[in-house]
Parts: C-alpha cells; sequence; structure tokens
C-alpha cells in the first residue's frame, strides 16, 4: 500500500514539475518575443528615422500617416513618436481576424507582441541628430538590428500584427498564397506613396533598409522550411502529441523490430524546422527508447500549413 501511496506521488511531483517548467518556457518565449519587438524599434527610430527614411509594412503605412497629421496638417504630439499609436489602432480589426480564425494562442501572442511594439514605438524617440550619417551604413545598421528582433519574435512563436495576420489568414485560407507576397503588396503601396510624397532617393534607400532587415530575418527565423520526421515507437501516445500539440497531420502504420520481432509504430509526419527540437523533446519525454529519423529542406506539395 505504501509504495502505491510513494509511486503516486512520485507521479505528482512529476507532473508538477512538468507543469512549473511548461510555465516557465512559456513566460521565457513571451520575454523573447517582447525583446525582438524592441530591438525592431530600436533599428527603425534610431537608425532609420532620424534620415527621414521609412520602413515597410503596417508601421510603415503609421509612419507615412504621422509625417501627414504633422507636417502636412501641423498637428502637434509633444516628444511621443504617435506612429506607434497609429499602428496599434490599424491592428485592432486585425485582432478581431486572429481571435475568429487563427486560435487563441496566435491571438493572445499578436496582442501582446503588438501592444509592446506600439509601446516602444512611443517611447523609443529618434534623436534629433542621427547616430551614423552614412545612409548606406545606417540601412545596414538598422536592418540587422530590425531583422535580428523580428526573427527572435517569430522564433519564440509571437507575431508583428499587420501582414502578419493577414497572411496568415491568406495562407490558410489560398494554398498559393503567403505571407512574403502579402508583404511585397503591401511594401509596394507604402513606398509607392513614398515616391509620391517625398524625394525618390528617400525611397531607393528605405528599400535598401526593407532588404536588409528581410535577409537578416531569413537568417534567424526558419519556421517555414520543411522537415520530415519518421518515428518509431512502442507508446501509443506518440500519434495525439502530434495531432494535438504539435498540431501535424502524420500517417502511422505497423512494423516489425528486425531483431526482437517485436511489433512497433511507425508514425510518419511532416513538420517546420523550428517545431522539430520541440517533437524530438516530447517524444524523448514520453518514449526515452524512441528512434527519430530527421530529414531537412524538402519541398511539400499538399495541405502543409504554413505558420509564422
Amino acid at each position: 500500500m505504501s509504495d502505491s501511496l510513494n509511486k503516486n506521488e512520485n507521479q505528482e511531483q512529476i507532473k508538477l514539475v512538468k507543469e512549473k517548467k511548461r510555465k516557465k518556457d512559456v513566460i521565457v518565449s513571451y520575454l523573447i518575443a517582447i525583446t525582438g519587438t524592441a530591438l525592431l524599434t530600436i533599428g527603425i527610430n534610431l537608425f532609420i528615422v532620424p534620415l527621414g527614411l521609412y520602413t515597410g509594412g503596417f508601421i510603415g503605412i503609421g509612419q507615412i500617416i504621422r509625417t501627414l497629421l504633422v507636417d502636412y496638417l501641423g498637428m502637434n504630439f509633444g516628444d511621443f513618436d504617435i506612429a506607434g499609436a497609429i499602428y496599434y489602432i490599424l491592428n485592432i480589426p486585425l485582432f478581431v481576424l486572429a481571435y475568429r480564425h487563427l486560435g487563441k494562442g496566435f491571438f493572445v501572442k499578436t496582442i501582446v507582441c503588438v501592444t509592446f511594439q506600439s509601446i516602444f514605438l512611443l517611447v523609443i524617440t529618434a534623436p534629433s541628430e542621427p547616430i551614423i550619417n552614412d545612409i548606406i551604413g545606417a540601412c545596414l545598421i538598422g536592418g540587422i538590428i530590425g531583422g535580428f528582433g523580428v526573427g527572435l519574435t517569430l522564433r519564440a512563436g509571437g507575431s508583428g500584427g499587420g501582414q502578419d495576420i493577414l497572411g496568415v489568414y491568406m495562407t490558410k485560407k489560398y494554398d498559393d498564397f503567403s505571407v512574403g507576397k502579402l508583404s511585397i503588396i503591401i511594401n509596394a503601396f507604402v513606398f509607392g506613396v513614398c515616391a509620391l510624397l517625398f524625394d525618390i532617393s528617400i525611397v531607393i534607400y528605405s528599400i535598401i533598409f526593407m532588404a536588409v532587415m528581410s535577409i537578416v530575418i531569413d537568417k534567424c527565423h526558419y519556421q517555414n522550411i520543411k522537415t520530415t520526421a519518421l518515428i518509431f515507437t512502442k507508446s501509443p501516445k506518440i500519434r495525439p502529441l502530434i495531432t494535438s500539440e504539435i498540431v501535424r497531420g502524420a500517417t502511422c502504420w505497423k512494423g516489425e523490430g528486425a531483431f526482437t520481432g517485436e511489433e512497433t509504430n511507425i508514425i510518419y509526419t511532416a513538420v517546420s524546422k523550428y517545431e522539430v527540437s520541440r517533437l524530438v523533446k516530447r517524444i524523448k519525454e514520453i518514449d526515452e527508447n524512441a528512434f527519430v529519423v530527421i530529414q531537412e529542406d524538402l519541398s511539400i506539395a499538399g495541405n502543409f500549413e504554413k505558420r509564422l
């Protein structure tokens, strides 16, 4: 009887430890995502804005509206950069879209990231004089810092809102659509307006900044690199791990060990590269004897969900 009680107590302790670790991992992911939004703001407001340049996406739209309000309509907002507040307002209808169609987890993280991004845009004000007078140098440094920040946010499962929300929604609705395509469309609009309102050199240097930032984002974030996993396990818990926790499809069949002759479960699934470490870690927690084969960077046609 005492052995049974001790076993139950040990299981409860293990559950508590796992739950604490899960909560810690969630907190760390949020802190990383928020840090990423701060770095993006630093890259933009400290290096790009002092030179009169613009970024793309919804932040760029917010910057253009701010310029129109301040320079053309003569409004005065003091020391605050009103672009942050405009950016948040533009995202409000997209929050509704995320809540209804993209899941609670994505919605909550998006709210947190966009809120902090807007706050940072308000409080991290651009200096009156450029930190780097060389425009190309400022584009490079700002793009590296901003791109690294966006990469951190995405790798932590966060979202910068704006085109990220629209892009994920569109990829779910249309198989041949991507976040990249939407970004190109929105950036073409932003820089087209800049070309009409400002000197063409502003547009050229702004595009250089966005190109550098995009390259750095790609190096930091590999969420949509397709990866397959072939899993050999005797545990029946691996299948629900993939379908319910990782939320990916899988194909399963029965196999037989060549040496032991024992029956084993064979599971084949496709995940993003960023999901691999989480998948392998959880498999080992469930079945430490499981055998996993990973193959990276594949071309997958069909119903593979693209995620941020």
